[in-house]
């Protein structure tokens, strides 16, 4: 139990947040706002409710009386050990009287948590989610973190529990199109599906290569978790290519590297932006080449300022790899790791508005330019407060959620303005790095501390203030950063130093 003092009142709460675990007497408190110290999850103090994701959980509230100078909590053991439900949260389930269907597309963080707020703010009708994926949701993030992992491993909800809340779950359904005007949508299977309202959070995938040799045996992607066991199987003692160094690229190699892997080689991309974590969060190069010498010394060999030219094999399976410099790796195994694409494809030709990458374009409700639907995640490009409004892709879970999460409560005429700081976060040999903000387009850094102490903040300046920090066991330093922007407060140039 954490007990908090906010002015002259006590509050009981759980003592570590829900999503990993972090200890909650170790995070931010501005207010009545309690974040959590590692991935920025925000809690109400006076009710528990969750004020900023990644949590998908409450936690929980106990009764809190002061007598004779002393404070007593009133608790039961057995509310201690579960997930936290606050009476106004709980949810309704399916009322067949309402004959309202929300088609929710896409099986990741943004449905869901549209899926749950719709139940939580009372919505009684039909709610179906449909996935071409094969499981109900889990964490992507940990894909490329702990590759023996069984899919149910990480699941963040079990089927009962979408099934005891009235949210239909279609697995492996794909949508091959969508008739605005009728409202319907045609799946890959032949069926369709009228709605009422829609929700497009279809989510993105990895690129793909344009070389020869693209299409032999053993090139994988890390998508999801029989993706993930397949390269852990083919990658154990072989010779294993990773092209793009990206944060997925990198983690994996981490990852494979415990489980005795040979990694000759990540070649890159020649867009010069390797090792970046998506379009809100961007690493100073000093940061950036020391992250690579933490892998070098680990028996990874990067060969950078080239791309992949040419892949050969034997038999239908990958062999060799080629780089543009001639260099020639033996590859028994190639994961491809060079950037995402909105999967949006099965829009093309329909008037909705998107992007020239096919993102689908968003206003701070999460509605498109279409009445009646929406969109969130990773398929969209909407309006960041700190790029004072200009539109941005950003795919990172936490920012997922909230789309989500606003998304149900417009669907519902609530009105809800997007308001939420992007917080990203990685793993690599054992070291955490967080960042929040957006830091697109900066001029500047403030760092302290360094790599070699193996610590450091960085302040990422724009137009004379800070709109982004990044750290490496500095914790609780970018959320508290996180918490000043989330309310609108400028820091300084000058403060920052």
């Amino acid at each position: 139990v954490l007990l908090v003092r906010n002015r002259k009142e006590f509050r009981a709460l759980g003592s570590k947040c829900p999503h990993y675990g972090a200890p909650l007497s170790k995070g931010v408190l501005r207010g009545e706002r309690l974040r959590c110290p590692w991935h920025g999850a925000c809690f109400n103090i006076r009710t528990g409710d969750i004020e900023e994701y990644p949590a998908l959980d409450c936690i929980p509230c106990f009764k809190v009386t002061v007598e004779d100078g002393k404070v007593f909590i009133t608790a039961k053991k057995k509310v201690l050990s579960l997930p936290a439900v606050p009476e106004h949260r709980l949810c309704l389930g399916r009322c067949l009287l309402n004959k309202n269907t929300m088609l929710l597309l896409g099986g990741g963080v943004a449905a869901l948590v549209c899926a749950e707020t719709l139940r939580q703010e009372g919505f009684t009708g039909r709610i179906i989610m449909a996935t071409n994926e094969k499981h109900v949701p889990y964490d992507k993030s940990k894909l490329s973190k702990e590759m023996n992992l069984k899919a149910e491993d990480i699941y963040l909800r079990k089927p009962e529990f979408l099934e005891a809340r009235g949210i239909e779950l279609w697995t492996e359904k794909e949508a091959v199109s969508v008739d605005f005007q009728k409202q319907k949508v045609r799946f890959m299977d032949g069926s369709s599906q009228k709605y009422h309202q829609l929700l497009i959070a279809t989510g993105s995938h990895s690129g793909f290569l344009k070389v020869p040799g693209a299409d032999l045996q053993n090139i994988c992607t890390l998508q999801s978790p029989e993706d993930s066991s397949k390269i852990l199987e083919l990658a154990t003692g072989k010779n294993l290519v990773i092209v793009g160094a990206s944060f997925i690229g990198t983690r994996l190699e981490t990852a494979e590297k415990s489980q005795a892997s040979r990694l000759p080689a990540p070649a890159r991309d020649t867009n010069g932006t390797s090792l970046q974590p998506g379009a809100a969060a961007e690493l100073p190069a000093w940061v950036l080449a020391g992250l690579f010498q933490m892998l070098q010394n680990k028996g990874v060999k990067f060969h950078m300022k080239t791309e992949l030219c040419e892949l050969k094999g034997k038999d239908g399976k990958v062999t060799e790899a080629v780089l543009a410099n001639g260099e020639h790796l033996p590859a028994d195994v190639v994961v491809v790791g060079i950037g995402s694409v909105p999967n949006s494809v099965f829009l093309k030709g329909t008037s909705i508005a998107r992007d020239d990458k096919g993102a689908i374009l968003v206003n701070l409700h999460m509605q498109t330019n279409i009445p009646n639907v929406f969109a969130a995640g990773d398929v969209v490009t909407f309006p960041v407060a700190l790029l004072d409004g200009d539109s941005s892709s950003i795919r990172h879970q936490q920012v997922a959620e909230a789309h989500g999460h606003c998304a149900a409560l417009n669907m519902l005429k609530r009105g809800k303005e997007l308001h939420t700081v992007p917080y990203f976060w990685s793993t690599l040999l054992g070291k955490s790095i967080r960042y929040a903000g957006c830091g697109k387009g900066y001029t500047d850094t403030v760092v302290k501390g360094s790599l070699e102490q193996q610590k450091f903040l960085i302040f990422y300046i724009r137009d004379g203030h800070v709109t982004a920090a990044a750290s490496l066991n500095c914790d609780p330093m970018v959320s508290l950063i996180a918490e000043v922007l989330y309310l609108g407060k400028q820091i300084s140039k000058e403060e920052a130093e």
